[in-house]
């Protein structure tokens, strides 16, 4: 398998492992669930997931920590400087 992709689908499983856990949390405080936001982030960590393999060399395990942290670092970012979320649709 050419490991561009096989590093953005272990990013993807780091993303949807961070999703899931957001979903867990957005349900016990009784948000909505959005599904084209979790469809996004998902996206976005196997994006990240597939640069930094293919760019750095990483091995699987930090894939896999880089879609889960690499959203989440993101996310931070565009609360910390206020930036509203995209709606799409």
């Amino acid at each position: 398998m050419n490991p561009t992709i096989l590093f953005g689908l272990i990013g993807a499983l780091g993303g949807l492992l961070r999703a899931v856990i957001g979903v867990r949390k957005a349900h016990l405080q009784k948000r909505k669930f959005v599904l084209k936001y979790f469809l996004i982030t998902v996206l976005g960590a196997a994006v990240i997931g597939a640069i930094l393999g293919s760019i750095i060399g990483i091995n699987k395990a930090v894939a896999l920590f880089a879609g889960y942290a690499g959203t989440d670092l993101l996310e931070g970012l565009a609360k910390s400087f206020k930036i509203a979320p995209i709606r799409i649709g």
